[in-house]
Parts: structure tokens; C-alpha cells; sequence
């Protein structure tokens, strides 16, 4: 949090402001270089000094993973939290409706690529919810089958607000609340509603995006342990209105880091060659109406509402 995103070295008002000496700080380097930062040490389970060519964090890895190259490409990684980013291209985008920006890579001596992103706290935790506090099922998988037990959530909504939403609201004082039950409602309808609750949870980062960028997604990119469920894919197509592709390779942060590590050492010649070994496992398109699709996100919006200003936050 002390690099200035233009110069692309530390921020010389944030190192006064914290009193930290320069002299501390390690240079910043690209996130892929041909000269190696270093090498691996010789102990065990390696035995051999490899060269460390490429570097990059957690999701900045994922997106190089979904060679999301292009400005307007976008992937979403479902975890126990949601983490969505945007490729901005060499632009930086100073987002104005709740999202960080951030830089997504560096290859060699090429300008920095920018990316806007979405960071979601509660979207797998919420199913592992159902198992561990609710004990509606079993293992996370069974979501899945029980959600599809029902056509839809019964006009209920579950918003897992457990410790306050991150983007795009910010909001620490909001709490989870599950809204619109009804008598014939059944854990079936909670089931789905959490599934819903991942799509709609990105859907808000999505809408935040298109403002700051202007971008309308064509495709989004998922990976991740949730995308595993079928079901909350083809919802978060139905969601968003747009075509939702998972790649054949699920660990898209390892990959992406060893795309990094090869740009450097020259085993791939440039991105496009990486493009070409991307390979997608499945392709979900929107079944839901425009009407459905705008009665659902507004219930959701009404929903997110109900949880604000549960706490009082100093």
C-alpha cells in the first residue's frame, strides 16, 4: 500500500507520512523480468537452484491465468470470497463507485497493465455455512442438488452480509439478514437464495466496473472451487445477462505464475502464444428473461438494504 501506481515505485508522501526510510523497502520490480530476481535454494524437494522469473500476487496470477491480456477482459475467482478484476489496459482507471484500483502486471520492459478490482468477503463461506451452522447438507456439492430441488428462490433472499460487504458498498456496519420469507419457503429455497447471493454479490462489482470503465463484459472468465457447481454458474449467467466460461485448467493462479515464469526465461515468445493454450471446460449462456433478470437484482437490491445499519460502527 505504498506504491504510487504511476511512477510504479514507493510514494514518497505515504513513506513520510508513515516515517518509513526508503532505505527499508526492496526495489519493485516487474512481475515477469528475463534477469531473475533470485533462485531457489538447493535443500530439498528441488535439490537445484532454479531461477525465479516471474512474481505476482494471488489474483493479479489468476488473471494472467485466464489471459485476460485485453483491455475489457475480465475473470472472477470463487472462493471462500469473490475476487473480480478487470483489465483496464495501460490506463489507470481511479475508480468512483467502491473498487480498487490496482496494477495487474508488468512483463519485462512493456508499460504496466492496470486492472480495476472487486473483492467480495462472503460467497463460498456462505455454502460452507449451510454445512457447518445450518446443517441443511452435508458437503458443499449437495448445494447443488438441493437448490435444483426448487425452480426458483421462493422470493427469498439471503444476503451473507456476516461481517459487514466489501465492494462495491463498503459498508461495516451491514449484517447478514435473509428477507422475503413465506410459509412454504424450505431449505431448498435457502439453498438456491445462497447461490444467488454469489451471482448477485458479483453482479454489484460488475455494475460498479461498467461505471468506472465503461466496459460492458461480453464474457466473464470464472475459476475456482465454486465453479464446480453448475448450477451457480448458469445463475450467474442468468445474473449478469452474459456468457460465463471456465477454463479446462481449474488452478489458474499456479498457472499464471508459471505463464510469468516462461515470458521470462523465454520458453513462451509473447502472450499471444499463451492465449493459445488456454482451453475452455464449459460455457454457460443466460436463460433468464430481461424482466426476470431486472426483478431479481432490484429484490436483491432491496434486500441489501434491509442489512445496513444493524451495528453501530465508531
Amino acid at each position: 500500500m505504498l506504491m504510487n501506481l504511476e511512477t510504479l515505485d514507493w510514494d514518497e508522501e505515504l513513506l513520510g507520512f508513515f516515517n518509513i526510510p526508503r532505505s527499508m523497502l526492496p526495489k519493485i520490480n516487474p512481475s515477469s523480468h528475463p534477469e531473475a530476481y533470485g533462485s531457489t535454494r538447493t535443500s530439498r524437494p528441488l535439490r537445484a537452484a532454479i531461477p525465479i522469473g516471474g512474481v505476482l500476487g494471488d489474483q493479479q496470477a489468476a488473471t494472467v491465468g485466464q489471459v485476460c491480456f485485453a483491455p475489457g477482459e475480465a475473470k472472477n475467482t470463487y472462493g471462500t470470497g469473490n475476487f473480480l478484476l478487470l483489465n483496464t489496459g495501460t490506463e489507470l482507471v481511479r475508480s468512483q463507485h467502491g473498487l480498487l484500483t490496482t496494477v495487474a502486471y508488468q512483463f519485462g520492459d512493456s508499460p504496466a497493465v492496470y486492472a480495476l478490482e472487486g473483492s467480495i468477503a462472503v460467497t463460498g463461506s456462505a455454502v460452507q455455512w449451510l454445512r457447518d451452522q445450518m446443517k441443511i447438507i452435508k458437503s458443499a456439492g449437495e448445494s447443488e442438488e438441493l437448490a435444483r430441488s426448487v425452480e426458483d428462490n421462493g422470493g427469498m433472499y439471503f444476503v451473507p452480509a456476516f461481517s459487514g460487504l466489501f465492494a462495491p458498498y463498503w459498508r461495516s456496519d451491514a449484517r447478514g439478514a435473509i428477507v422475503g420469507l413465506a410459509r412454504y419457503n424450505s431449505n431448498a429455497h435457502l439453498a438456491r437464495a445462497t447461490l444467488e447471493a454469489i451471482c448477485y454479490q458479483s453482479r454489484d462489482v460488475v455494475e460498479a466496473m461498467e461505471q468506472d470503465s465503461g466496459v460492458h463484459l461480453d464474457v466473464l472468465k470464472v475459476d475456482g472451487g465454486v465453479t464446480a457447481n453448475d448450477l451457480c454458474m448458469q445463475i450467474q449467467s442468468d445474473v449478469l445477462g452474459v456468457q460465463v466460461s471456465r477454463p479446462v485448467v481449474a488452478e489458474t493462479t499456479a498457472l499464471g505464475a508459471a505463464y510469468a515464469a516462461g515470458l521470462a526465461t523465454g520458453f513462451w515468445q509473447n502472450t499471444d502464444e499463451l492465449r493459445t493454450h488456454w482451453h475452455e471446460s464449459k460455457r454457460w449462456s443466460p436463460q433468464w428473461t430481461d424482466e426476470q433478470r431486472t426483478q431479481g437484482y432490484a429484490g436483491w437490491k432491496r434486500a441489501v438494504e434491509r442489512t445496513l445499519d444493524w451495528v453501530k460502527v465508531p
